[in-house]
């Protein structure tokens, strides 16, 4: 798939704010500082599209950004992030929860994982919670150019054999570097074949 268009629609502080639109979403979310604006970008090449920071969490809203007029890629907040008080976690958390359940064009969740840590407790958790509430979702491995590709294809697969503990069958895996535009043409290519499904279906 080739991006020749992508545009910012809006933000919402919750899912009954997101677009009156029928289009299919694709959402990408993942801990704070996992690199997903600068993955974002590197997707759409538009290196000014999701705001990158050097501070964790600063995207606090439903971001929509309309691709090629036919879908949306959708930023959601991060989450795992430290230095914010019980209660903006609690809301962070109900409104990602109310976009992911609620939203029916929502047809896919790219979680992020940073390739350079082993499996993390409040990543396992939200895949078990994606699973537990049959959402699909497919896991980005981000950040491949820090690591040799040897350690990297390690990683991935120590992080397979951890959800093998408690998956019959593993999601769709992407390994990426925002640096080196990893991954880019795999993740668009998936992201073409649902849309291809969705309108043959």
């Amino acid at each position: 798939m080739e991006i020749k268009k992508a545009e910012f629609t809006l933000s919402a502080p919750m899912v009954s704010m997101c677009p009156k639109d029928t289009k299919p979403e694709y959402a990408f979310i993942g801990r704070s500082n996992v690199g997903k604006s600068s993955l974002i970008n590197m997707l759409t090449n538009n290196k000014k599209l999701a705001k990158t920071s050097a501070t964790p969490g600063k995207t606090l809203l439903i971001n929509h950004f309309i691709i090629n007029n036919e879908w949306y890629l959708v930023d959601l907040p991060g989450y795992g992030f430290a230095k914010r008080s019980k209660k903006e976690i609690a809301k962070l958390d109900q409104m990602i929860q109310g976009y992911i359940l609620q939203r029916d064009q929502l047809v896919n969740v790219f979680l992020l994982v940073d390739v350079r840590l082993e499996p993390q407790k409040i990543d396992l958790e939200f895949i078990e919670w994606l699973g537990q509430s049959s959402i699909p979702f497919a896991i980005v491995f981000t950040k491949a150019d820090k690591l040799s590709p040897t350690k990297v294809r390690q990683n991935v697969e120590a992080y397979n054999q951890k959800l093998l503990e408690s998956w019959e069958e593993l999601p769709p895996i992407f390994v990426t570097s925002s640096e080196k535009k990893q991954g880019r043409d795999e993740v668009l290519d998936y992201i073409d074949s649902i849309n291809q499904e969705l309108k043959n279906g």
